[in-house]
């Protein structure tokens, strides 16, 4: 199959690229910088420069690549802006949608948050809403206009080249003694099974799928872990203040039902530990 995958440069198109290729598709990937295509094509892709933003050129690269399906990974997180990944929810699937649709494709999967559904006392399963009026709700909402649309809601990334990665962001947080064990819960999942579950998805129904492993925690559980694992000074305790989300775990037994098992059945196996 012919794969346009948004995204090839990120940690986890760079990733998808060899995966996809193994499974038989061809791909065709994109990137904003022309110093990234020597990657791509090493990694087993066409390369491709685009900026989503630029809808007329993102609509001439997607027809001339005519695919069978449009694989959104892409996000906008390298500085951790927020509001600039919520702009590319909302304006940057858009335009990718309209791409697609300009260009005869039937088929599109996209890259989602697990974390992102109503608060609830239970994990959360794939029927039930999400954070209404939000950037994540108008993503899912593009993507839905399309004929056959599949949504995999990713939990939070961990493992190599992820935020949680030695040296990374929340692993300085951790060592400076920045990150606090709350009652939040968190589902995680492994880079690994993310980019396995995502080639797998290609076969499924359309529909949503929580992407996530089978422990949602909260950090009074796996952050302590986590810091050992690190060989950080373990984190301080505290209550949520009055108001603060209280986090929600998601169940992955829609994606299990189709066959997906994950290789890291629980962060307690895929977080570092100490040499």
């Amino acid at each position: 199959m012919r794969v346009f995958l948004a995204g090839g440069s990120g940690v986890i198109g760079s990733r998808l690229i060899p995966a996809l290729a193994k499974a038989g598709h061809d791909i065709v990937a994109t990137t904003r910088r022309a110093e990234n295509l020597d990657h791509l094509r090493e990694r087993g892709a066409r390369g491709v420069v685009v900026d989503v933003y630029d809808a007329p050129r993102l609509a001439a690269v997607v027809k001339e690549a005519r695919p069978a399906l449009v694989l959104h990974e892409l996000t906008d997180l390298s500085d951790f802006d927020t509001e600039a990944n919520a702009r590319l929810r909302r304006a940057g699937t858009a335009n990718l949608v309209a791409a697609a649709e300009a260009a005869g494709v039937d088929r599109m999967m996209v890259q989602s948050i697990a974390w992102a559904y109503d608060a609830g006392d239970t994990p959360a399963t794939e029927d039930e809403p999400i954070a209404p009026d939000s950037a994540v709700e108008a993503m899912e909402g593009s993507v839905r206009r399309m004929p056959h649309a599949t949504v995999l809601r990713y939990g939070m990334l961990y493992g190599p080249d992820t935020w949680y990665a030695p040296g990374a962001r929340m692993a300085n947080a951790v060592a400076a003694g920045l990150m606090t064990a709350t009652p939040a819960i968190t589902s995680f999942v492994h880079i690994d099974d993310v980019v396995a579950a995502t080639v797998e998805a290609i076969d499924w129904p359309d529909g949503a799928y929580n992407i996530v492993d089978d422990e949602p925690a909260p950090a009074t559980e796996w952050l302590p872990v986590y810091a050992s694992g690190l060989g950080a000074p373990a984190p301080g305790v505290a209550e949520l203040p009055e108001g603060a989300p209280r986090g929600r775990g998601a169940s992955n037994a829609k994606a299990r039902a189709v066959g997906w098992v994950p290789q890291y059945k629980s962060w307690r196996e895929g977080f570092p530990r100490r040499s």
